[in-house]
């Protein structure tokens, strides 16, 4: 038996842009729900959501027979994390918070088995297709795909020396916490971060490392896409529910003005 092919690393790669869906929601259902939408990529996060590896090994199952690429997002960049995940197969990890060269490496020596890294070896895994898949403890690597958040004024800075360690796949902007870095909290439209997000798009460009952001901004979205970013999320499964059913609520049950309350007829 032979590694799953990665196809969402070899796009990025080839530059082929990907357009992704944040997926916050736990469970299998609504991730099946999205799973043939038309997304090239999922991100499945444990981060800033109540999932974790128990909850995302079925959403990883569930969407495993469609044509769509997930992507777990980690809780932190933990190499105890890191291994679960990919124990469990996932193949693509996106890692947040990595603020410098160092951090970047510590997640590359997350994902690779010694002596190049340091993830545990065990070769009865879901990744290994329970000891199925012919020499998976060397060949894992050929098929991982790590992406690193930066999202930070720290990180901004240092963002040429991240992006080319060996190992980091792409590069992933990350606007809600950048603002809040950059003095902005919960404005990441403003002047300052948009400016700092093109800017390190067009840096990551000119070093030839994919880039992707999220941005519920369909304008903001194509112009990170023309400026070279390669992997972009232009919605999130929470607020797609929330306010989609917001506005079909207020359809049929018109606030009066000022009042706060539903007008009855």
């Amino acid at each position: 038996m032979q590694i799953p092919v990665n196809h969402f690393k070899y796009a990025i790669a080839q530059r082929r842009k990907q357009i992704g869906l944040w997926c916050s929601l736990p469970g299998s259902y609504a991730a099946e729900i999205v799973a043939a939408t038309g997304f090239d990529w999922l991100l499945l996060d444990t981060e800033h959501s109540p999932s974790d590896v128990l909850s995302v090994l079925p959403q990883l199952q569930t969407l495993a027979p469609y044509q769509v690429n997930p992507i777990v997002r980690p809780a932190s960049n933990d190499p105890v994390l890191i291994k679960r995940f990919l124990d469990i197969g996932a193949q693509t990890l996106l890692i947040p918070y990595v603020q410098n060269e160092v951090e970047a490496e510590r997640a590359v020596a997350a994902m690779h088995y010694p002596p190049a890294g340091i993830r545990g070896v065990s070769g009865l895994t879901r990744a290994t297709r329970f000891g199925r898949i012919d020499n998976y403890a060397k060949r894992a690597h050929e098929e991982l795909c790590l992406l690193v958040q930066v999202e930070t004024a720290e990180s901004l800075e240092r963002l040429e020396k991240i992006a080319l360690i060996e190992g980091v796949d792409g590069v992933f902007i990350g606007p809600a916490d950048l603002a809040a870095s950059l003095g902005f909290p919960g404005e990441p439209n403003c002047a300052v971060v948009v400016n700092a997000i093109e800017d390190a798009i067009k840096r990551l460009e000119r070093v030839g490392k994919p880039s992707g952001i999220l941005t519920l901004d369909v304008n903001f979205a194509r112009r990170c896409l023309m400026l070279g970013a390669t992997f972009v999320a232009v919605g999130v499964d929470v607020g797609i529910l929330a306010r989609n059913a917001e506005t079909l609520a207020r359809e049929f049950s018109p606030v009066s003005e000022g009042s706060g309350e539903r007008k009855l007829s």
